[in-house]
């Protein structure tokens, strides 16, 4: 009986993918956070002026 048959290689893909995912949306968050941390201090260092 072979270890690579469908079940087990589609179990793999799917958490591999999973985990890209993961990965993914973690960055698209990171990136989103940031602008909006740079857009209120660019609107604090407008306010002082």
């Amino acid at each position: 009986m072979s270890r690579n048959n469908e079940r087990n290689i589609k179990k793999h893909n799917d958490k591999l993918h999973k985990a890209q995912d993961k990965v993914k949306q973690a960055e698209i968050f990171r990136k989103e956070k940031l602008k909006q941390i740079t857009k209120k201090f660019n609107e604090d260092k407008a306010s002082e002026k």
